[in-house]
């Protein structure tokens, strides 16, 4: 096994799932990994089909969550992106919070949650494995967000989250947070 998927298996294997989705979700996640190595997309938008990314989710100290309207989803997303060949998915989301956000504060060191998801949008569809990262900061933190990808960002209460809108797993990843 390539010593880059190894640190992501320990990543997973270190990861306690929060329902019984996520449970199948990391089962099947570790199984990928060991069977390949080709995990890092290598080709825009979709090479090879399934990849690693690394999703952050800004949240303030009353619970909010800054999400972003990105434009080839069409979803409010948390920022994020994919792992580069070789890249530690924790270097991926402090990278992707500077790229998407401008911030350069850094994200918890492992990720809370862990998600298989076949994507929609402009593009041609792929399965992303997405390791989720919480980022603890503060609302009042300027921000410059690349509209090149998004539309605009919004920090939501979990009460006023449009489930519909967002990625399918989002308001288990909500639910988890909380506990």
């Amino acid at each position: 096994m390539h010593a880059a998927v190894a640190v992501v298996q320990d990543i997973v294997t270190a990861l306690a799932p929060g329902d019984d989705l996520e449970a199948e979700h990391r089962s099947r996640i570790l199984e990928w990994l060991g069977s390949t190595d080709d995990v890092f997309r290598r080709v825009k938008p979709a090479e090879p089909d399934q990849h690693l990314v690394s999703y952050v989710v800004p949240v303030d100290a009353d619970g909010n969550v800054l999400l972003v309207d990105h434009i080839n989803a069409r979803l409010w997303l948390p920022p994020g992106g994919h792992v580069e060949p070789g890249e530690h998915p924790h270097d991926t989301a402090v990278r992707e919070v500077a790229e998407e956000l401008g911030l350069t504060a850094v994200p918890d060191p492992a990720p809370l949650f862990l998600t298989v998801t076949r994507t929609v949008g402009l593009d041609r569809g792929h399965t992303d494995v997405s390791l989720w990262y919480v980022l603890h900061c503060d609302r009042t933190e300027r921000l410059t967000p690349d509209l090149g990808e998004f539309h605009r960002v919004r920090w939501w209460s979990p009460e006023d989250i449009e489930p519909a809108r967002c990625d399918p797993h989002f308001p288990r990843f909500l639910h988890k947070m909380r506990r």
